[in-house]
């Protein structure tokens, strides 16, 4: 999408909806005061109109990079874990939290949908949160250390936690949650269909609803069906080694 100084902020969230969080993230009010021209939206916010230009452009332009995973070290899947979906969950929740406690203030009254949404994103980042550093900080460096083990040809010690099995059910179960919590969502949005009329800040909060759940099915993929399977058989490897 190429922009000039002439298009007013509704206009582009208009052709792009996910320019909106683009807007939101340097504080650009595209609902309300859309009216005015990029360029002067970030005059008034004292954002860098190059910066945003170049970034609302380059949506067009972002394409799905497909690679096999399955022969990935379990490391580097792990990091690769770490830094593009657990970084996309950190950096978008408060953004997933302001849009939808926004729009069910606003429109709860009439959309009593938004009302259960509302709480189902408040409840289920919350447990998000909890997951992804019970992975930083217990499993993932336990699977880290089981790499090393095999490779290095040396024991390691028994966790905490009992055997590995153990934190991996508990993964799987708290991912059952998180997927059932969409599931909902996307029901209780018709698939994130926003009723005619419907606001900027009310789009933009389907927009990053279904961005949000289309990530998860990739992170949880990641996990539940090549890193955890595989964690397993490494450790059976190393049992069967000592």
């Amino acid at each position: 999408m190429n922009i000039n100084e002439n298009n007013t902020v509704a206009e582009i969230v208009v052709k792009n909806i996910k320019a909106a969080h683009i807007f939101k993230k340097y504080g650009i009010d595209f609902c309300c005061g859309g009216g005015i021209t990029v360029e002067k939206a970030c005059e008034k916010n004292q954002a860098n109109y190059n910066n945003i230009k170049a970034e609302i452009e380059a949506l067009d332009s972002t394409t799905e990079k497909r690679y096999n995973y399955d022969k990935w070290e379990l490391n580097f899947l792990i990091d690769h874990i770490i830094n593009i979906h657990h970084t996309y969950v950190q950096e978008n929740i408060p953004l997933l939290l302001q849009y939808a406690n926004k729009v069910a203030k606003v429109h709860g009254h009439h959309y009593s949908e938004l009302l259960e949404i509302n709480t189902l994103v408040n409840n289920v980042v919350k447990e998000l949160s909890a997951h992804l550093k019970k992975e930083e900080l217990i499993l993932f460096p336990y699977i880290k250390k089981l790499v090393s083990a095999l490779k290095d040809g040396t024991e390691i010690e028994r966790p905490h936690f009992g055997t590995l099995e153990n934190p991996i059910k508990m993964m799987h179960e708290e991912h059952d949650y998180a997927g059932n919590v969409f599931k909902r969502i996307a029901l209780l949005t018709n698939n994130y269909s926003t009723p005619d009329g419907a606001c900027n800040t009310f789009r933009a909060l389907y927009s990053k609803l279904e961005e949000f759940e289309q990530d998860l099915h990739q992170h949880i993929h990641l996990e539940n069906n090549i890193l955890f399977p595989k964690a397993i058989t490494l450790k059976k490897q190393i049992s069967n080694a000592i």
